[in-house]
This record gives structure tokens, C-alpha cells and sequence, in this order.
């Protein structure tokens, strides 16, 4: 008889949860948000594209200047610059590229100092690459006029390196892992931000239109809170799977990431386990204390003291990770339930993240849960019936 009864529960539920996923999946709302950001993402993935690929420069070379442009080439990839090289036999030619802009600079001259034509004026990031090979030149001539090989000299200061000694083994933080965390902190806060409200929202709707009051005369106050969560919650996983694979894949099929596919799908999962997390705990809470108020001005008054460790979460994340990849605080901040669905997520992105608080913090958020079940149902159950004026959270809390 037990078991019948259970089974009783949860099919309630899944009738609650199937009637929010039908009706969200085809409303306009989501169909345009998700749209928007799939658009967004691959926009940005373009973007990176063009910033992030191309010369910083393109250089020409003439005469016995032609010599100079295998140095050139060195000297920019040891201070990190990227340039193009291009040689063009006649020298009135090359100055034509230069001045119709097909050249940044044009190097001329016997090859034994450097002189740069160009338009205008010079780029500095150029500017200084080409006087670190003027410098390059002069020491060669100095080695050279005293007896000493410019080559072996050249040799022998590239193998030269400080020796360094971590204490701690350190984690090579990398730009893309960067830009995914933050891309992954974004995602995590705007579905909490959106889905959590709209959970909120539903509740308050179904209760100043008496609806609440037909779905309780059939089932019981959590199994309509759970059912809304739930519905709402499938709703939101959708979009963060569409929208997390859909942007990792047109980055890595333009080039954007060059990460492994393995480490792409592990940052998608962890975003997929993030949201579930999150959304479950927030939501749980939003659903109860939207429960309190009968109008939908009210909601955000209720709302915002937990909606606020999520902003904090999101804001924190993204104002101190990206200077500071491994802060203490933002470790410690990503453990607490409170920040771990907005912060976890951003650091697992990065990478670096030991095993064990990977673990812990989700251990946590699920240890959470079941009480935060038994806490929003017993505040739903005692405040969706009541209409009118705000319900204090103390007489909700009452049997």
C-alpha cells in the first residue's frame, strides 16, 4: 500500500513537472533567449577568430636588407610578437605597398643597421621589435671587432636561464582556460538568474489566480512545488546543454580553442552538473519564500537576499579570477554552498582544481538539498493557501 502511495507522489509530480516543460518549451521566452545567446556565443567565437588570428604586423624586406628577415622572424617569437615577412626585390615597389598599406614597414639598406620605412608613423609594438634588433646588431658588431663569434655569444645568452624552485607546484594557467571559465560563470548565473526567477514568478502567478487552489485539491502542496522545479528545472538543462555544446563546438570548429575535445565535453559536464545543483538548492528556496507574497511586484523583495550570493558568487568570480587564477578566497568561497554554484564552475573550466574540492563542494550542495526540501515544503505548505497580505516567514514556519 506504501509503495502505491509513493508511486502516487511522484507520478504527481511528473504530471507537474510535464505540464511546466510544455508549456515553457514552446513559449516565445525561451525560443528568443535561447536564440539570442546561441547567436551571442558564436558571434563571440567570431570575434576571437578575427582578433586572435593574423600578423601583427607584416614587414617587407628589399635589397641587402633581405637579410635581416630570419633575425626579425627570431627576435619577434622570443618577446612574443607575431609578424608576417614578405621580400620584394625592387625597392620602388615595395615603398608603393607601404604606401598603399599592404606593408606595415619596409626594411632597406645594406643589412648592417636597421632603417624602416613607412607610412607615417610606426606601431610601437613594432617599433620595439625592431629596436631590439638594431641593439642584436650593434652587440654582433662589438663581438665581432673584438675578436668573438657573434654566433656562439648568440648561443650561449639563449641557453642562459634563471633557475626557479616552487615551493608548491605550480598550475599554468592559460588564456582560453581563462575565457572559458568566465564564459562558464556567465552561463551558470544568467540560467540560476532566469530559470530561479521564473520558478518564483510561477508560483506567485498560480496563487493570486486561485489555480493553486484546483492543483491542491488533487495533490499535495511539495508535490506541486517539486513538480514546478522540476519542469522548470528540465527546461533550463536543455537550453544549458543546447547553448554549452552548441558554443564549444563552433569554437573549436573555427579554431578559437584549441583545447582537447576531452577537455571541451568534461567543461560542458561540469557546467550541465553545476546548473542541477544550483538551480535545485536556489530554486527550492525561491519557490518557498515566493510562496509568502500574492502579487508579482512582491517577488523580487522576497527573492533578492539569496539571489544575492548568487550575483556575489558571479561577481567575484569574474573580478578576482581573472588576475588572480588561483586566490585563496575564491578556493575557499567555491567549497560553500552559497558560491559553489557560481564559482566551481569557473574554476573547473580554468583547470587546476585538486580532485578533493571538486568533491567536497558538491558533496555539500547535495548534502543541502534534502534539508532545503523539507524547509521550502514546510514554508510552501503553510503559506501558498493564504492570499492577501505578505506572509511572515515566521508563521510559515509554524506547523
Amino acid at each position: 500500500m506504501s509503495q502505491d502511495i509513493h508511486l502516487g507522489n511522484w507520478a504527481a509530480v511528473g504530471l507537474v513537472a510535464e505540464r511546466e516543460v510544455r508549456t515553457r518549451l514552446r513559449s516565445k521566452a525561451f525560443i528568443v533567449t535561447t536564440v539570442a545567446t546561441l547567436v551571442l556565443l558564436v558571434g563571440f567565437a567570431l570575434v576571437m577568430k578575427m582578433a586572435g588570428g593574423g600578423a601583427d604586423a607584416t614587414v617587407g624586406f628589399t635589397g641587402g636588407a633581405t637579410q635581416l628577415e630570419t633575425p626579425l622572424k627570431a627576435t619577434a617569437e622570443s618577446i612574443g610578437q607575431n609578424i608576417d615577412t614578405k621580400s620584394v626585390p625592387d625597392e620602388a615597389a615595395a615603398r608603393k605597398q607601404v604606401e598603399d598599406e599592404q606593408l606595415d614597414a619596409l626594411l632597406v639598406g645594406d643589412g648592417s643597421k636597421i632603417v624602416v620605412v613607412v607610412k607615417k608613423d610606426i606601431d610601437e609594438k613594432l617599433r620595439n621589435l625592431v629596436n631590439v634588433l638594431a641593439g642584436q646588431l650593434a652587440l654582433n658588431q662589438q663581438i665581432t671587432d673584438l675578436g668573438g663569434d657573434p654566433a656562439q655569444v648568440a648561443q650561449a645568452v639563449a641557453g642562459a636561464k634563471a633557475e626557479v624552485r616552487p615551493m608548491e607546484p605550480p598550475f599554468d594557467y592559460n588564456g582560453q582556460q581563462l575565457v572559458i571559465g568566465m564564459i562558464a560563470g556567465v552561463l551558470i548565473y544568467m540560467s540560476l538568474l532566469i530559470n530561479g526567477q521564473s520558478v518564483a514568478q510561477g508560483v506567485v502567478e498560480e496563487k493570486s489566480s486561485r489555480v493553486v487552489e484546483l492543483l491542491l485539491a488533487t495533490i499535495r502542496p511539495w508535490q506541486l512545488m517539486a513538480g514546478k522545479v522540476a519542469g522548470i528545472g528540465v527546461v533550463g538543462l536543455i537550453q544549458m546543454i543546447v547553448i554549452g555544446g552548441v558554443g564549444i563546438a563552433a569554437a573549436l570548429a573555427m579554431d578559437v580553442l584549441t583545447i582537447s575535445i576531452s577537455a571541451a565535453v568534461g567543461t560542458v559536464v561540469w557546467l550541465v552538473v553545476w546548473f542541477l545543483l544550483g538551480f535545485v538548492a536556489y530554486s527550492l528556496v525561491f519557490a518557498a519564500l515566493a510562496a509568502l507574497v500574492s502579487r508579482q511586484e512582491d517577488v523580487a523583495g522576497v527573492i533578492t537576499p539569496p539571489l544575492m550570493f548568487v550575483i556575489l558568487g558571479y561577481v567575484l568570480g569574474i573580478s578576482v579570477l581573472p588576475s588572480d587564477p588561483g586566490s585563496g578566497l575564491i578556493e575557499i568561497l567555491s567549497m560553500i554552498p552559497l558560491f559553489a554554484p557560481t564559482l566551481m564552475p569557473m574554476r573547473l573550466a580554468m583547470g587546476g582544481v585538486p580532485a578533493w574540492q571538486a568533491a567536497l563542494s558538491v558533496a555539500l550542495v547535495v548534502a543541502l538539498i534534502p534539508a532545503l526540501v523539507w524547509l521550502s515544503g514546510r514554508i510552501y505548505r503553510n503559506a501558498v493557501m493564504r492570499s492577501g497580505g505578505k506572509v511572515k516567514l515566521t508563521e510559515a514556519l509554524r506547523s
